[in-house]
């Protein structure tokens, strides 16, 4: 079994191998809704876990962005880092850049709220408050059927993510806003 990092060593290795400010916050976000999502549902022991792979997901994507989810197994591997985590943070390129399948809830959030989230983001961006304390469901369902919106964040991928989970879009939308709201600075 391999070592599962602090919270202040997986911010350590992030920051080495991530500079750009989108970048970091792309993964201080994921973690929080993470974080959001373990005690939302029952995973009050596993909580900095979750976390943990939330803000590491992305660990290869601005050096290695067409090796992403694949360059981070290695890199994480040669850290002598747990499993547990790099088949975690790697499985949300399930199906785009690897074939590691997201098979715990854990994984399977993950995967759901990735892209979520920048598209909650943006959508937030957009009021006047540049807040999600006051962004609703109509608003971000409004967002999502717009394809030219935030046309990066994968539609697909939410879909697919809240399929996997057995939730509804509007819950998962839901939820991820309310964990967003959470730590919004």
């Amino acid at each position: 079994m391999g070592k599962i990092p602090t919270r202040e060593e997986a911010w350590e290795l992030l920051t080495r191998y991530n500079q750009d400010e989108f970048h970091l916050k792309h993964a201080q976000t994921v973690e929080g809704v993470m974080r959001y999502f373990a005690q939302k549902l029952g995973y009050e022991d596993e909580v900095d876990f979750w976390g943990i792979v939330g803000l590491l997901h992305d660990l290869d994507f601005e050096q290695y962005p067409e090796e992403h989810c694949i360059k981070s197994q290695k890199i994480m591997r040669a850290e002598g880092l747990d499993e547990a985590l790099i088949h975690a943070t790697a499985s949300h390129g399930y199906g785009l850049t690897v074939d590691v399948k997201p098979e715990k809830e854990m994984e399977k959030v993950l995967f759901a709220v990735d892209e979520l989230t920048g598209l909650i983001g943006a959508a937030a961006l957009m009021r006047p408050s540049r807040s999600v304390q006051d962004l609703e469901l109509k608003s971000v369902k409004k967002k999502f059927k717009t394809k030219s919106f935030a046309a990066g964040c994968s539609r697909e991928v939410i879909e697919q993510g809240a399929e996997m989970l057995g939730w509804s879009l509007d819950d998962l939308i839901t939820d991820t806003i309310l964990a967003m709201r959470t730590f919004e600075e």
